[in-house]
């Protein structure tokens, strides 16, 4: 079964149309005939509520009230409801809904455009599940956020690799946590001269009081500068300045005094409005972290799905986004993990490209299942942790396999071959096995 409404468009010159209005999709189960429930989602979120009242009349409805543009029956999930849902759970069914909502309504803002596509909904007793799984923002918000503003380009042409085939090999300071600054020193200096193009802070790691933000920058930048002086080339170091809001740009100010050319946010902490924040003042490119995005997407019958997360993140501005890997360590699975990298490779109001990130378990053993499963890697970041730093080599030797690892997967030769005459690939091979 499907039913489906034409959205508001405004029709183009060439004949074509663009969307005006936002458009929202969900997967829902409920006990309640289905359009029923698709009628309860568009009222709740938009001009109604739950009971008829007399201020809303139907000129009110007819300039705010959301509509019901699609519902397309699902097969049963078998899952039990939500805590709290209502009616007879045998009777259930699933559907997919798509529900436009005036822009009249909130206006080119994301903080106001959450409270109507995902506000109270989560919380309605007449639904058992609930995910929003897509959302379609009209050309009216790209007047407000400006999206990235380095992107792909910006950032291969800061590490270097500006028209340079295969993806950027970067690598994660580990132990994430407590290492002094004589020591994040020195492995700074080993990653710069075996070559890495990028460096991250862990998410964990922020201001702490024994080795401060402001500390940490001038430790790590005067390696770089003195490598640099040495190779050519000066890797980027993505700062982690994740904070509260008032203090974000001060933070971002102490990276660029002191010549760093990034900066990392948790976008989950900050969010979206406080990532827009410091998209307004930055002058960095704007490395963007998803911790804790699990908390909002893990269960399969609630939450907001990647490709929602990642539109938004992309609309406030970040450069590189966090995709998850293949072979990872978390939950996801490698078709879910190509979907979102194909999600943040989509194009979004005629741009807005930014790198995807993987992360989460990448070792070299598996650049070549990666590369055979995301096609081209010139727009990716590779990030490996305990890839790199667990090498029996030292860190240094890490980055010299993973890159290894990369070019014999772009250049169609087989991992063991290349190792054959990589003394680092093949210690790392040992180290993690040869697949996963």
């Amino acid at each position: 079964m499907a039913h489906r409404y034409a959205p508001s468009e405004r029709r183009l010159a060439n004949g074509g149309s663009v969307t005006v209005n936002v458009i929202a999709t969900y997967e829902i189960a409920t006990a309640l005939p289905l359009e029923q429930a698709a009628a309860v989602i568009a009222g709740e979120q938009s001009s109604g509520t739950f009971v008829a009242v007399a201020r809303e009349t139907s000129e009110l409805k007819a300039r705010h009230a959301a509509t019901v543009l699609s519902v397309e029956e699902l097969p049963l999930s078998g899952r039990p409801p939500l805590p709290g849902a209502v009616g007879d759970w045998s009777a259930a069914r699933r559907a997919r809904i798509a529900v436009e909502f005036p822009v009249v309504n909130f206006g080119p803002s994301l903080p106001n455009l959450l409270a109507a596509v995902a506000g109270n909904l989560f919380e309605l007793r007449e639904l058992g599940e609930l995910r929003l799984v897509d959302l379609d923002v009209p050309d009216v918000f790209g007047t407000v956020y400006a999206g990235p503003a380095f992107g792909v380009g910006g950032t291969r042409r800061l590490v270097g690799k500006d028209g340079a085939t295969g993806p950027l090999i970067g690598t994660i300071v580990k132990p994430s946590i407590g290492l002094g600054p004589d020591e994040l020193a020195g492995l700074v200096e080993e990653l710069a001269l075996a070559g890495i193009d990028f460096i991250k802070d862990d998410e964990l790691q922020g201001n702490p009081p024994g080795f401060p933000l402001a500390e940490r920058v001038s430790v790590v930048m005067d390696v770089l500068k003195r490598t640099a002086d040495r190779t050519g080339v000066m890797p980027m170091y993505a700062f982690n300045i994740t904070d509260d809001i008032s203090n974000l740009a001060r933070n971002h100010d102490v990276v660029r005094a002191a010549g760093g050319t990034c900066v990392m946010i948790v976008v989950n902490s900050v969010g979206f409005a406080g990532v827009q924040y410091l998209r307004e003042r930055a002058e960095l490119p704007i490395h963007g972290h998803r911790a804790m995005f699990g908390a909002f997407a893990r269960s399969p019958q609630l939450g907001i799905a990647f490709r929602v997360f990642q539109k938004l993140a992309r609309l406030v501005g970040v450069d590189h986004l966090h995709t998850n890997g293949i072979a990872n360590k978390f939950y996801e699975t490698d078709a879910e993990v190509v979907a979102s990298i194909t999600d943040v490779r989509t194009p979004l109001l005629g741009g807005y490209h930014v790198v995807p990130v993987l992360s989460s378990g990448q070792t070299p053993a598996i650049a070549d299942i990666t590369y055979a499963q995301v096609g081209d890697p010139g727009d990716l970041l590779v990030l490996a942790g305990g890839g790199i730093h667990a090498h029996p080599g030292g860190s240094g030797a890490g980055v010299t396999a993973m890159r290894d690892a990369w070019d014999a997967a772009v250049t169609g030769e087989a991992l063991a071959t290349r190792a054959e005459r990589s003394l680092a690939l093949a210690a790392s091979l040992e180290q993690f096995g040869a697949r996963p």
